[in-house]
């Protein structure tokens, strides 16, 4: 219950913790964006004078504008007359009336002659109306006509009207119509005392046959209002110029695009914290799993170093022709994290100092208020190639490199850009923007290689680099070994071959188990002639009890454990050497004691441990002990092998020395294969070379 207790409580200081780091990088991203991201207003009056070029930070359409547009698109836009046909017809049915009318009366007038009455007055036979078209006398000039010049008269000015009322006439084109009607009757065959009242006639029956379509008017109107784009001021646009006067017209542009300072709430505070909390999510996924907080805190302070280097850049002089963005180190914090934490984790560092550099940059770059998508091009490359270019065989010289592949891949990406953009740079320009992202490149490498040793030193990150620099057979631990245990020296080279190859078959750390091996006996040079691969002639274990003998060769994994500590070796690397006996029994020496007494304590004879707590100690654990035995074979087979290899293994599981550890069975199943892969490429047979008799040679 002590226990439980205990881990509940760690697990809820771990969860704390790592709520707090996650908090302070919210903020940490919340504080650089905002001062970039959030809207700049100023106070300016209507009517002053603008002390400096403003331009718009979002698209937006301007109503106002776009309202008065579609008005004047619609004032252009004429009424629309439909022509009425049925018009013509109707007038010329009137004429026809007309005419039969007078046929009418002047029939009347012949029959009253006939029965000797008297004529009736021209105003009592035709009807009132009909005198707005001509006078009485002119109506008596057709009452007095022959009924040839009549029907003459009738088809002349039917004709004219017909054909004058075929085309279209608005009010103006009435006149001109009337006239063009009158013109006709002048050629047809008529008398001239006809000719003047049918003229007249003809004038009065021609009317507009066009009327106002409201209907379709509208139509045209609605049509043309929604041609009109809508107006909108764009982003980076210019509002008003410095020294230019602000009017009503700017200011209300001003006002539309959040420029001036007013009471409304802004929400780009809510916008940037959702962002910030969305580029985080991932991350939180990566470290929900991990037991402690250590390799969070490294990420932390790599977060914040590319975010103040972003910082300090952003805070240079910039021309408008080269940005200073092009100098941003981004190769540099995906670089550690791959050299510290993984590559995993390092794309996703090298996504997020893309989308914060293009955020921080966006002004400059054009792009007031949102993101730069050509810088964010430009980071993302420069970072991808600092994550995967790095080789796995990390060097300080491979680290240069890769800052020269780093370099390659930000110009390549430069060119790209400005070439896609169309844009008109000069020659001197774009080789200043080169120069600027081989800058860059050498400013990562620089913070690199700087920073690598103080984080490692800082958070106790065993990076691959500082494993290739204690794997120099120059350190003052190997020498030391290789001088004062020449036999434990060969011995560990050939459990690191052993160990780094059964590692990387079940996807362990490999090089760290390599690097392991080269330390994990170091504490026999302390006494080296009592262990047997250092030994040239008699064995000093035969004159000591087993006891005595016991503790010698317990000690030696204290005494290397201390040596290593003097020495400042890695925690990891100590661990191995702590754990790389577990607490297995010592059997030759407890059979010995158990000879000589009966009264023997198993737990006396055994190593303190702890037992391996990782795949790597548990390989190096199994990796020693079938070095060991398979080189006291005599004729090492491949059968007898794989007999030693599974027998340990089988050992090991038994003795519960794999139980603290997450190795499972399928993985020794790998790792027994591996070792016996590799130690058949050691012991493999060799041909027997026949003894050739030396002859002296003849000399001519």
């Amino acid at each position: 219950m002590g226990r439980l207790r205990f881990f509940l409580e760690r697990t809820k200081t771990v969860r704390f913790v790592r709520f707090c780091l996650f908090l302070f990088l919210a903020v940490l991203l919340f504080a650089v964006l905002y001062w970039q991201v959030k809207p700049r207003q100023y106070e300016l009056r209507l009517f002053d004078v603008a002390k400096e070029t403003i331009r718009s930070p979002v698209t937006v359409e301007d109503k106002e504008a776009t309202a008065q547009l579609k008005e004047e698109a619609a004032a252009k836009v004429a009424d629309v007359y439909t022509l009425k046909k049925e018009y013509a017809e109707n007038r010329v049915d009137l004429l026809s009336s007309l005419f039969a009318a007078i046929e009418s009366v002047q029939k009347e007038a012949e029959s009253d002659r006939a029965a000797g009455g008297m004529a009736a007055k021209l105003e009592e036979r035709l009807p009132p109306e009909w005198f707005a078209y001509l006078s009485a006398e002119e109506w008596q000039r057709l009452l007095s006509a022959a009924p040839s010049e009549l029907k003459t008269a009738k088809e002349a000015a039917l004709t004219a009207v017909h054909a004058a009322m075929s085309e279209r006439i608005s009010q103006n084109d009435l006149e001109a119509a009337r006239e063009q009607a009158a013109n006709e009757i002048e050629y047809a065959a008529l008398p001239p005392a006809l000719r003047e009242p049918v003229a007249k006639l003809c004038r009065r029956a021609v009317i507009p046959n066009v009327v106002y379509d409201r209907t379709a008017t509208e139509e045209k109107r609605r049509q043309a209002m929604d041609e009109v784009k809508p107006v909108k001021i764009l982003q980076g646009q210019v509002i008003v110029e410095e020294g230019q006067f602000i009017t009503s017209d700017i200011y209300r542009r001003l006002e539309l695009v959040g420029l001036l300072e007013s009471d409304r709430p802004s929400f780009t505070a809510a916008g940037l914290g959702m962002f910030v909390l969305l580029l985080l999510a991932p991350l939180m996924y990566y470290f929900r799993h991990e037991p402690t907080n250590e390799k969070l805190s490294l990420y932390t302070a790599v977060l914040t170093g590319m975010m103040a280097a972003m910082v300090l850049i952003r805070l240079l002089p910039s021309g408008s022709a080269v940005p200073v963005g092009y100098l941003v180190p981004a190769a540099f914090g995906p670089m550690l994290v791959r050299l510290l934490l993984g590559e995993r984790l390092s794309v996703m560092t090298a996504i997020i100092g893309a989308v914060c550099g293009s955020l921080l940059f966006n002004e400059e770059m054009g792009a007031a208020g949102t993101m730069s998508v050509s810088l964010a091009v430009y980071l993302l490359a420069g970072g991808l190639a600092g994550t995967f270019g790095l080789p796995k065989e990390l060097a300080k010289a491979n680290i240069w490199r890769t800052g020269v592949l780093v370099a390659f891949v930000q110009t390549v990406s430069l060119l790209s850009l400005l070439l896609l953009k169309n844009g008109r740079y000069s020659l001197t320009e774009i080789g200043l923007m080169a120069l600027m992202a081989a800058a860059s490149s050498v400013f990562s490498v620089i913070l690199t290689i700087g920073l690598l040793p103080v984080l490692e030193a800082a958070f106790g990150i065993l990076s691959p680099l500082r494993l290739i620099e204690l794997s120099n057979p120059n350190h003052p631990l190997l020498r030391k070994l290789l001088t004062e245990a020449p036999g434990t020296y060969h011995h560990s080279i050939m459990v690191a071959n052993l160990a780094e190859a059964a590692c990387e078959a079940i996807g362990a750390n490999g090089l760290l188990a390599r690097v392991a091996c080269y330390y994990h006996d170091i504490g026999k040079t302390k006494r080296p002639r009592y262990f047997i691969e250092n030994q040239m002639g008699g064995n000093p274990h035969d004159h000591l009890s087993p006891q005595l003998s016991k503790n010698i060769i317990i000690a030696h994994v204290a005494d290397g454990v201390a040596l290593l500590r003097r020495h400042r070796l890695p925690k990891e690397i100590i661990d191995i050497a702590e754990q790389h006996h577990g607490t297995t029994l010592l059997k030759y020496f407890y059979h010995k004691a158990c000879e000589q007494s009966e009264w023997v304590s198993e737990a006396e004879f055994r190593y303190p441990g702890p037992k391996p707590q990782t795949k790597e100690a548990a390989v190096i654990n199994i990796a020693d002990s079938v070095e060991a035995a398979v080189r006291s074979l005599a004729n090492p087979s491949p059968e007898k092998i794989e007999k030693v290899v599974r027998s340990i293994i089988a050992d090991r599981l038994q003795d519960n020395q794999l139980n603290e550890c997450d190795i499972t069975l399928k993985e020794l199943e790998l790792v027994a294969r591996s070792l016996c892969e590799t130690l058949n490429g050691v012991f493999h047979s060799r041909i027997e070379y026949p003894e050739v008799q030396k002859e002296k040679v003849k000399h001519a």
